[in-house]
This record gives C-alpha cells, structure tokens and sequence, in this order.
C-alpha cells in the first residue's frame, strides 16, 4: 500500500535544515519515501499534510517549537488519522505538553516524541506504521503511554539528502566584512566601506551533543555529556554537495567544534584541502578557545573566518550561577589569544537572568564598548531573557526556588520574574529596540531615526547607533546620566557575520 511521509522543520536560524536532510537520507536508505518542508522559507504543505500517513516536525529550538505546535494543530485539522511526531532538542524536553490532552484540547498536539540521535528511530517509527504495527514498544519512542529516554546509541550517518530541501539562496548568507575604518574612512565621507558581496552559506556538523553541562543549555538534559563525531568523509562530502549548489561559507553547527579538537583538526584540514576558497565559522566555549589556542592559527589557515563563543555574562556571580566554567578574565584572554589568532569573535549574551542587576548590566554595556565588541554584537544578543525549559538543569539549582515560578506549559518554559521590576522593564525596552534594528538593516535604512548622530551612528542601522539607544535606555533605567559618544576614530569595521544572527 501507498505510505505517505511529510517532514516539517520550522526555524533553523537561516540555515538549510540538516535536521531533514539526514532523516531523509535514512528513510531513503531504509527505501521510505518522504516529501520535506521548511516553514521558514515555504508556505505550509495543505496538500501534502492533508494525505500523509506520518508527519514528523523537527523542533531543535524553542522558536522552532512554537511554529511547529502551530503547523501540527494545522495539520490535525486536515488530517487527523495522521500520526504526528516530533523530534529534536526541545522536543524531548516539552514532551509531556506535547502529549497530553486537557487544558481544552481534546486531542493531544502529538502522537510520538523522539530525542537525541533520531534518524534510526524515526525509521522504526516509519516502517511499523507501513506495516500496520502499533509503534507505542519502540526503542527511543516516546508516547503517551510509554516514557523513553533519549536515543543516545551509535548509528552510522548516511550523507544528507540535500535534493528535496530549497536552494541555499532561500537561507542566510555570509559577509565578508568591511573593509576600511570609519575613522579614517577610504572614500572620504566619513561612512564604512563594506563588500556588498553576501555569499551563500552552508551549514553542516562534524559531531553532535556535547561534553559539558552548563547549567541553561537545552543540549545537556537531552544528551547529558555526551557526543558523537561524524566521519570526516561524512562532513567533507556534506559539503561538497553544498559547494556544487553555490555555498562560499560553510557554518558548522556543533554545539561545541572544539569538544574533539583532533577530529576538529581533520575536518578543517579536509575542507580547506578540497575547497580552499570556502571560509568557516564554528561554536566554542571560552575554555575550549584557551586550552586549543595553539590549534586556532591553523583553523585560520584552513579557512576559520569567526567563532560564535558563548560569554553570557561579565558578572563572576552570574558566570557560577550558570556553570559556564570561565570568567571574565578568561574572555579577555580568549579575545586576545583569538585576535593574535586573526580569528573574529561573535560573542553570544544571556544579559536577562534573576540574578543579573541593573549595574551588571551597564557594566557589561561599557565592557562591550571597552573591548571593541559593539560591531561583533547583534542588538538580538543584548535583549535574550533567560528560558527555563521542562527538564533545564537550572531547576536543579540550590536557589532554584527562590526564582522558580510556575511552568508555563503552552510557553514551554518556567515562568520567573527579576526581583528589581526595573531589569524586565528594559529587557522589553531592549527587546523593542533589536526589533526595530532588525527591520531597519532588512530595509536597508540609513538615518531614520538617528538624529545627529555621526556617521557612522547616523545609519539607524549601524550597530553603533542600535548600541548606542540600549545604553541610553539602560542609564534612563538607572537614572544615570547618558553616555556620551566616544570619538569616531575609535570605531572599527564590521567582522565577518552571516545575515541571519544566533539567538535561540
């Protein structure tokens, strides 16, 4: 008999969604047919939902899972015969919102969730519903009936079936960078010269899960310190097959790039060998970036263009709250180890958490000016609030019932409120100001809104005007007296980025 398969992803920050094309290449292995989708950039399947038999929607982030539980009601609402499935990280962690009924509904928002390495079980899943068998015993299933941890056993990866999913044109692109300083600027007018070249961006992973537990990561209660590597001529024909349809950068998506420095090594090594004009960027802790630096120069050789590091925190209390395991000195170092290194940080921020004051805050705002991070930091960064998911090793906290509210299952996150109103306040202020910046940089805006500001803080845009009103706001929060800008010629250019910035 016909049997029919959708897969759904929903958000993957910008890039082609591994997380279809490695369950299609292991349904197409186990010769399953399956139709894919990505609700980023295409319009909800109608059709095929309304005559698939399984449905399984990849929900690695909370963005992702909030569009998901969207287009799963949409989808019961064609087809409620369907079996509907989720899986990925945040899957896993809001399984039982996931499946079970009251609150109003009558019919739970899925069937099946599946967490940790899920291809082979997504097959199982697949070949007992063709078969007409019940799949509540599978291994690694979890139903309503039946809790399983996640999958964690070693399965070998096929290479990512790429053909069914868009054109990497639909995803984010990488940006070389600009090329001259505003302060003594080539063309004469005072304004950053910057290639206007975005090049097509691929995405891939040389391994998955991870070996460390900070404490507010969703990876750790899902994979609880562990990881797995991908072959080397898994990744290097993954991208390969990204090159041919036009990628220049490649982004890879490990939660951490360095937890296998060696197979890290390789990797770089095997890339810049095959393709040596494709640049790279990748995920390291601060740690990592210290105790490999003397691997850093040859990342850069094989093509490292930038490193997403998570800081988080200039506050000592709030790093040991999170178990980050570095501290403010040690970010220092990393940007000087990375800097003599020619590698450009991204460094990524959780500025809004119950113990971060309004002075940590402002002291993390003038850290960032100190440092010469405002270019490397998307306004989105500056306005992340603390999400505690079912499951989050932050509930293990000794202090966790001081901040702990109620779980908010439908949000998919515990509820908390800072103890000084004036943090939540501006972390909607702040919020409302990466939000306008957003739509000022996707129109291509310069100058509205920037007053006098000089160039190049005139361009409303600019991430030193979007900077520039987060420090005003947050010294408005205080009471402090506004910042005053610091001389143009202390501008630097933009780093190398992507178009689509991290955030969760």
């Amino acid at each position: 008999m016909n049997f029919s398969i959708l897969l759904l992803s929903c958000y993957e920050l910008g890039h082609q969604p591994l997380s279809l094309a490695w369950p299609l290449a292991a349904l197409r292995e186990a010769s399953l047919d399956a139709a894919a989708t990505d609700l980023a950039v295409e319009d909800f399947p109608a059709g095929r939902a309304a005559g698939a038999d399984l449905i399984a929607i990849s929900v690695p982030m909370h963005t992702a899972l909030r569009i998901g539980v969207d287009a799963a009601r949409k989808a019961r609402a064609l087809n409620p015969d369907a079996h509907l499935c989720f899986f990925g990280l945040y899957a896993w962690l809001n399984r039982h919102y996931l499946l079970q009924t009251g609150d109003g509904r009558r019919q739970a928002v899925a069937d099946s969730v599946v967490g940790g390495e899920v291809e082979s079980v997504l097959v199982a899943l697949a070949q007992a519903l063709h078969a007409g068998r019940t799949p509540a015993d599978l291994p690694g299933l979890t139903t309503l009936h039946q809790e399983a941890l996640p999958h964690l056993g070693r399965h070998p990866l096929p290479l990512p079936d790429r053909t069914k999913l868009p054109s990497l044109d639909k995803y984010a692109h990488y940006v070389p960078g600009s090329t001259s300083y505003p302060g003594r600027p080539a063309n004469g007018s005072g304004a950053v010269s910057e290639d206007p070249v975005a090049y097509p961006a691929g995405y891939t992973e040389a391994s998955r899960g991870c070996l460390h537990t900070c404490r507010h990561c969703p990876v750790v209660p899902v994979y609880n310190g562990r990881f797995f590597v991908v072959p080397v001529e898994t990744v290097l024909a993954d991208v390969a097959q990204q090159v041919q349809n036009g990628a220049r950068h490649i982004t890879f998506g490990d939660p951490d790039f360095l937890n296998g420095p060696g197979h890290a090594r390789k990797v770089a090594a095997a890339l810049h060998g095959a393709f040596p004009r494709v640049s790279f960027d990748f995920t390291a802790k601060v740690e990592h970036l210290l105790k490999h630096r003397r691997l850093l120069p040859e990342l850069v050789e094989h093509g490292a263009s930038f490193v997403v590091s998570a800081f988080e925190s200039t506050s000592e209390r709030v790093l040991a709250r999170l178990q980050k395991g570095h501290t403010r000195r040690h970010m220092e170092e990393a940007l000087a180890v990375a800097d003599k290194a020619g590698l450009s940080i991204q460094p990524t921020w959780m500025p809004f958490t119950p113990w971060t004051s309004l002075d940590d805050y402002l002291f993390m705002l003038q850290w960032i000016r100190e440092q010469g991070l405002i270019p490397h930091v998307p306004a989105v960064q500056l306005s992340i609030r603390m999400l505690v998911p079912p499951g989050s090793a932050l509930l293990s906290g000794e202090d966790a019932n001081e901040w702990q509210g109620a779980l908010d299952a439908a949000s998919f996150t515990f509820r908390w409120q800072h103890p000084d109103p004036r943090m939540d306040a501006l972390q909607q202020q702040v919020a409302r100001i990466a939000e306008m910046a957003g739509q000022y940089e996707a129109e291509g805006s310069s100058g509205a809104g920037g007053g006098n500001l000089p160039d190049p803080v005139a361009d409303a845009a600019s991430p030193y005007a979007v900077f520039h009103r987060i420090e005003c706001a947050a010294h408005d929060a205080a009471g402090r007296p506004l910042p005053a800008l610091p001389p143009l010629s202390t501008y630097i250019p933009r780093p190398p980025r992507l178009t689509e910035h991290w955030f969760c």
